[in-house]
């Protein structure tokens, strides 16, 4: 759950890796950082927040240099302090490297452990240091087949952008559960995790990275890697329920427009006896625009989200706690009283907001409620870079269907199928990562890094899951 944006052989690199950045606020809110190759050095800027409140003329004006990368976090592995955020930079015998990962290592723990056996001295709790580490200790003439050496080390998901005092790399691991794209600004070259960056800076020709590939991008040109092979990739679908933007192209599919279908395809599985259909804003708004269309039920904006509030929230005291969605969310009465709704969002994770929301419709005089879940029931953790809880705290791990629906006090409940979901992706069904909702985990996970993944730190709902 992280954003990275990168780019070779621009004027100013760093304030173009700035407005990318600001596109990726969405991908994560906890920290953001840029390091720059000026020709002689390699200075970076990083700090807890957004974007914006990071950065300042000032600090840009200290990243000089044609070639940068920049990270906005979401922690899944390491906690959330200024010693994590990225991007990571050290001094090797190779020179200087700056790191910027989306992604979860799976194997990271047990790696860590044999690093540190070896001597190797972690600066940091984050699962990215291990990349630099194993290129440290297997230092190569040509800086790229260090790296190459590291990626084939590492187990997991990963996109990630490295920055040397020659070039810039981008690499995307051989499943491909997380999205990397790269797109031409002219005559350079830059790499972001959502197309919404580059419509930003008005960049062009974008592709997406093959599953396994590694871009590297010098003055001289670009050139393309292979990882080994994996027999099938896994996209992680999530990223079209919830975690894109909408007006980005991932994995190939225009994000909105597989939106609408999941809305769609839910009211053809789901019917309700309604007047009205509203979504949760943000990221049930085109679910429920397709499930209108497709139910002949108009659709009207019933809840309002104060955008000053993030997707982290973070309550100033305790004694205020208790206000939590209401801080975020509001229901606009006028269309909500009196009438029956339909109330449609992307997902359940614990059940503790849901059960806020519908409460709010019913103190707006919502006559009934009827809760439509544009994604299947998340049932298991994902350890591939999206930030769910332990098994044990998944309401849908735990409790039947009508169960969830009496906890979370709707007058129906019903979520999309799997296969509907499937339905509504562009590509091979085998193609995409389910582990979420299927338990089916493409890279296992055991030992010791299980149990290091499962003690990492989670949101609570408040704090931005995303129920």
């Amino acid at each position: 759950m992280c954003g990275i944006f990168g780019i070779e052989g621009y004027d100013d690199a760093a304030n173009h890796v700035y407005l990318g950045l600001y596109a990726l606020q969405h991908r994560g809110q906890e920290s953001t950082g840029i390091v720059a190759w000026d020709g002689r050095r390699m200075p970076v800027e990083r700090g807890m927040g957004h974007v914006a409140e990071v950065f300042s003329a000032a600090s840009l004006a200290r990243l000089r240099g044609r070639r940068a990368i920049g990270h906005t976090r979401y922690s899944t592995a390491g906690s959330s302090v200024i010693g994590n955020a990225q991007p990571i930079v050290v001094r090797t015998s190779m020179g200087s490297i700056g790191i910027v990962h989306n992604g979860n290592l799976t194997n990271a723990a047990s790696l860590r452990r044999r690093l540190e056996a070896e001597g190797a001295i972690f600066q940091t709790t984050s699962d990215t240091e291990v990349i630099l580490h194993l290129m440290a200790r297997n230092p190569r003439p040509e800086i790229v087949e260090s790296l190459l050496s590291a990626l084939a080390d590492i187990e997991g998901a990963f996109s990630l952008l490295v920055v040397t005092e020659s070039c810039l790399v981008a690499a995307r691991d051989s499943h491909g559960f997380r999205p990397l794209a790269m797109a031409k600004l002219g005559a350079a070259t830059c790499f972001a995790s959502e197309s919404c960056a580059f419509d930003l800076l008005g960049a062009s020709s974008a592709r997406e990275l093959d599953p396994g590939e590694v871009v590297v991008v010098r003055e001289s040109g670009v050139t393309s890697h292979q990882l080994p092979a994996t027999p099938t990739p896994k996209r992680c679908a999530f990223e079209h329920v919830y975690f894109a933007r909408p007006d980005s192209v991932v994995f190939g599919d225009a994000v909105g427009e597989v939106r609408r279908r999941l809305g769609a395809q839910l009211a053809r599985e789901a019917p309700a006896d309604a007047d009205v259909v509203v979504p949760v804003p943000d990221s049930g708004l085109f679910a429920a625009i397709g499930y209108s269309r497709e139910s002949g039920l108009p659709f009207e904006l019933g809840m309002t989200r104060n955008h000053y509030v993030g997707r982290t929230f973070i309550e100033p005291r305790q004694s205020i706690r208790n206000f939590g969605v209401k801080v975020k969310l509001n229901p606009v009465r006028s269309i909500i009283g009196g009438r029956r709704v339909v109330l449609i969002d992307d997902s359940i994770v614990r059940g503790t907001t849901s059960r806020k929301i519908v409460r709010m419709m019913r103190e707006a005089g919502a006559a009934e409620v009827h809760l439509r879940i544009s994604s299947p029931p998340t049932a298991w953790s994902c350890y591939y870079g999206i930030d769910t809880p332990r098994r044990k705290e998944l309401i849908a791990a735990n409790y039947p269907v009508d169960d969830i629906r009496a906890f979370v006090e709707a007058d129906t409940l019903a979520y999309l199928s799997l296969d509907g979901l499937l339905r509504s992706l562009s590509g091979p069904r085998e193609s995409y990562c389910t582990a979420c909702w299927t338990g089916d985990y493409s890279v296992a996970i055991t030992g010791e890094d299980r149990r290091q993944v499962e003690l990492f730190p989670v949101a609570t709902e408040e704090d931005g899951t995303a129920d």
